[in-house]
């Protein structure tokens, strides 16, 4: 069964929520609770991988039923990510062929991957802090995987069974950074992973209401402009084979993410500045840039 699951706060705690129809926030627990007898303590992957409860729960939240509006919170304090502590947040370079070749680089003949510090997420409407002296930094809209259960050494046939559902990400980078440690032979981790450079969510939506994720439109906007549209049936690289690919060097962990790459387009930022990010059927990231300090 489907469902499109987050975590936000509220009043100081943490609270488990589903989108309505409407996409509005509902709490879940509190649904669960008090119209099932059923309690619902667990993380939003956990759930994503259970089909019984969703079975359980979709019902509650459909509009006719009337009963999802009883339990609304009309405006969260804060978004989380859509999961909790990832133990990895891997993310593909080039996977899309006219982001290579802006790049001045050639298309790869396998998947490239890199880290980002779990510590860089932030959720919806947060904000994307950039230090001073950072230089040029640029927001990148990407798909993400999160995995459900346990992969090593999986084929791709194999995947899908191991993924949870799909969320929007940034991949925000610190470029000048970048560029400076690819010049002197080093890796990217620094630029990629400074503190808020993940923002992520707000939904994780569960990989069936998803179905095949390899024709969803992509959209990146600073300030009302379009900056980057694509689909993701332009991944060189589709889901299945880079959980296969990623699985035969690292063990995935249920709550582990994979940011799929990015199209084209890409510019800078600055304080200031909204960024929108958007990927068909799955949801709407906002988060705002301002200055360190």
């Amino acid at each position: 069964m489907a469902l499109r699951i987050g975590l936000v706060i509220v009043e100081g705690r943490e609270v488990l929520v589903a989108a309505d129809a409407e996409g509005r926030p509902v709490d879940l627990g509190a649904m669960a609770e008090k119209e099932l007898g059923m309690r619902i303590l667990r993380d939003p992957v956990e759930l994503a991988m259970d089909p019984d409860a969703l079975a359980s729960l979709d019902p509650l939240l459909d509009p006719e039923e009337g009963v999802a509006e009883r339990y609304r919170i009309p405006q969260p304090d804060r978004w989380l990510p859509p999961f909790r502590r990832p133990s990895k947040v891997l993310a593909l370079a080039w996977n899309y062929r006219a982001h290579a070749e802006e790049g001045g680089r050639e298309v790869p003949a396998e998947p490239v991957f890199f880290a980002k510090a779990p510590s860089c997420l932030i959720g919806h409407g947060e904000c994307i802090v950039v230090p001073e002296g950072i230089g040029r930094v640029d927001p990148e809209v990407e798909l993400a995987v999160v995995l459900g259960r346990r992969a090593r050494a999986v084929s791709a046939q194999e995947a899908y069974d191991c993924v949870a559902g799909y969320t929007v990400f940034n991949d925000v980078t610190a470029r000048d950074l970048q560029r400076g440690d690819i010049k002197e032979g080093r890796p990217w981790f620094r630029a990629k992973s400074l503190d808020t450079f993940g923002p992520v969510g707000p939904w994780l939506v569960t990989a069936d209401e998803v179905g095949d994720p390899h024709g969803l439109t992509l959209e990146l906007e600073v300030n009302g402009k379009i900056r980057q549209r694509a689909t993701t049936a332009d991944m060189l690289f589709s889901v299945p084979e880079l959980v296969e690919y990623i699985s035969q060097y690292i063990t995935l962990c249920p709550g582990d993410v994979i940011a799929t790459g990015t199209p084209a387009g890409i510019a800078p930022v600055r304080p200031g500045d909204e960024v929108v990010c958007r990927v068909e059927g799955i949801g709407t990231l906002i988060n705002s840039v301002v200055s360190a300090g």
